[in-house]
């Protein structure tokens, strides 16, 4: 007898075959509890940059942004001067905007001030949600909010130490992507896993 494999279930929004990196990204990386320095602050300048866009147009040029900001290395990204912005700008891999890039390296120096107070980004960002994960039970992606109190409170503070592109709504999509919360419904097959 011939078994039929049950169809993956995923959230709503993580296409089938139509877009298979972004259908990757949401199967090995989005929710998963992030503990890398570099890590962080690549999802600092990504999430920043998708402002006001689609997430798929950034993830498209996750690589080009790597090689643009040096690998995601805050401390170089940093040293960056106004030879370097304008190099950007005239990058088309990445989204040529000025106000982005100036943030970006803002927030690498940013960063660095925030390492050397806490000892690492890694201990301060986990303590806007005790060390631990969020672990959500959302039945629909509708239940999933836009920004919550955590990410208010995040927000204000990061603002307060001189970071850009930060808004409530940019940082709980932040949270998200790097497993501070796990959003994925229920029914999807990475939600178990995320826990």
């Amino acid at each position: 007898m011939k078994r039929t494999s049950k169809p993956v279930r995923r959230c709503a929004w993580a296409p089938l075959e139509s877009d298979l990196l972004y259908r990757d990204y949401h199967d090995r990386e989005w929710g998963v509890p992030v503990h890398d320095e570099r890590r962080w602050f690549e999802f600092l300048v990504l999430e920043g940059a998708q402002a006001g866009l689609s997430w798929s147009t950034i993830l498209h040029k996750r690589e080009n942004y790597r090689k643009a900001f040096a690998r995601f290395d805050p401390p170089k990204v940093a040293r960056f001067t106004e030879h370097d912005v304008a190099r950007l700008l005239k990058d088309p891999g990445i989204v040529r905007n000025r106000l982005k890039i100036n943030a970006s390296i803002i927030n690498a120096r940013a960063f660095l001030a925030v390492q050397k107070e806490f000892g690492s980004f890694d201990d301060y960002i986990w303590s806007f949600v005790g060390g631990k994960p969020i672990r959500n039970r959302r039945r629909s992606m509708r239940e999933v909010p836009a920004r919550t109190a955590i990410s208010d409170a995040m927000s204000k503070d990061l603002k307060k130490r001189g970071f850009k592109f930060v808004g409530s709504t940019i940082c709980y999509a932040f949270m998200q992507a790097t497993g501070l919360v796990n959003d994925h419904v229920v029914s999807c097959f990475r939600h178990r896993a995320c826990r």
